[in-house]
């Protein structure tokens, strides 16, 4: 176990499902994960392990077949996860993101229905708010579900979906009119549908087509994808909660756990390039000495063992707040802005660190050097985060003048 990024008053449960999620991802993960990612292959037989290992199921109740577990003991388990490869983890993330929801918000039917499968990982969830022409502004999305007796009938393009192709549950953000009268706020007429398919590409059900994997320069393995809704037929007790109008505030919720992931993979990617730094800085020798003894070095693994430290105790604290029940956006965009923007520079000076080795594909700070910068602009860029932080700041701060 590493010095850094301890955490402390854990159970001892919960210090046994990690030293167990480490341990896999150690012996599992990290041998295979440069060369899939290379290949850009899915990684089937990591996927399985995980599902033996019940972390499908982390955080769904224990009476729906999940291990019942905390925000906290999932982000532990996601940071050591992302430091063996962050495909990984967000092959789990949209699941859980999803599962989350239904627990917070699904109807007992649609609880009933899904979380014991989606708890063994035979049903896989994603989730689809992101379309084409959005990015970050949510309140403008264009997809439809229109009332047609006692279904939805969904048309329009999403964008964006991991696990697009392999998931089987999809929630799918729209936007629908019925019973919100003209003037309503964007954000009060949407809805949140849950959509089963078939796993796979192409047409997947009669009006839902997944057209491919979109290439990307890194986070590999796991497949990223638009989907095209056209005249999609929905059952109304596929209404997430039963209700319309409540899709935004649900989605909302599950961004914010999926926030403190976020952070989670930036402190587990930044890590494993801390371990990969030091480790060549004490092999590799110039002018005589290991390049770790020359002080331009010394500052680099200060700097970067420094911030994975403060990372992770925001992750950490972040984590805590939810699990207690409190509202934790602030907390949540802090941890994610800071974890990914510290992930990125831990990343650079390990990479710097490798000298002409880092650009090498054989050396693995290549490959972290390229998923970095994904977490940039996951689940809210970071021009995002500060305007949700700067937001809860003049509310927790307002001049009472």
């Amino acid at each position: 176990m590493s010095r850094l990024a301890q955490t402390h008053g854990l159970t001892d449960i919960q210090q046994e499902i990690l030293s167990t999620v480490r341990d896999f991802v150690d012996k599992e993960i990290i041998p295979v994960a440069t060369e899939l990612e290379h290949r850009d292959e899915y990684p089937t037989q990591i996927v399985e392990g995980l599902k033996e290992l019940g972390l499908f199921g982390l955080m769904i109740p224990e009476e729906y077949g999940g291990l019942g577990e905390s925000l906290l003991t999932y982000a532990l388990c996601v940071e050591e996860i992302a430091r063996g490869w962050m495909s990984v983890s967000g092959i789990i993330n949209t699941h859980f993101i999803v599962a989350y929801m239904l627990k917070q918000h699904g109807t007992q039917e649609q609880r009933e229905y899904f979380l014991p499968r989606m708890a063994t990982g035979e049903v896989r969830g994603a989730f689809s708010m992101s379309e084409p022409a959005l990015g970050s502004d949510v309140s403008a999305i264009s997809t439809k579900g229109v009332k047609v007796g006692d279904e939805y009938a969904l048309t329009g393009q999403k964008m964006w979906l991991t696990n697009g192709g392999s998931s089987t549950l999809v929630a799918v953000l729209c936007r629908t009119d019925e019973g919100h009268p003209e003037g309503t706020a964007p954000h009060k007429s949407m809805t949140t549908f849950l959509v089963e398919k078939e796993p796979g590409f192409g047409e997947v059900r009669p009006g839902l087509t997944i057209p491919g994997k979109i290439e990307k320069m890194g986070y590999k393995g796991v497949d990223t994808t638009e989907m095209i809704l056209d005249g999609l037929r929905i059952p109304a007790n596929r209404v997430l909660g039963g209700t319309t109008g409540r899709g935004f505030y649900q989605m909302m919720d599950g961004v914010e756990v999926g926030r403190v992931n976020v952070a989670a993979r930036g402190c587990g990617v930044a890590q494993r390039a801390f371990e990969l730094g030091v480790s060549y800085a004490q092999q590799r020798h110039t002018f005589g000495k290991p390049i770790a003894q020359h002080q331009a070095i010394q500052f680099k693994l200060a700097e970067m063992a420094t911030k994975v430290e403060a990372a992770h105790a925001m992750m950490v604290n972040a984590a805590h707040k939810k699990d207690s029940g409190e509202r934790n956006d602030l907390e949540a965009g802090m941890a994610k802005y800071l974890a990914s923007e510290y992930c990125k520079e831990v990343v650079e000076d390990a990479f710097r660190i490798h000298g002409g080795y880092g650009f090498s594909k054989e050396y693995e700070i290549e490959r972290l050097y390229r998923e970095a910068p994904m977490l940039l602009i996951g689940e809210g860029t970071a021009e995002i985060q500060k305007m949700i932080i700067g937001r809860r700041l003049l509310e927790e701060y307002r001049f009472q003048g």
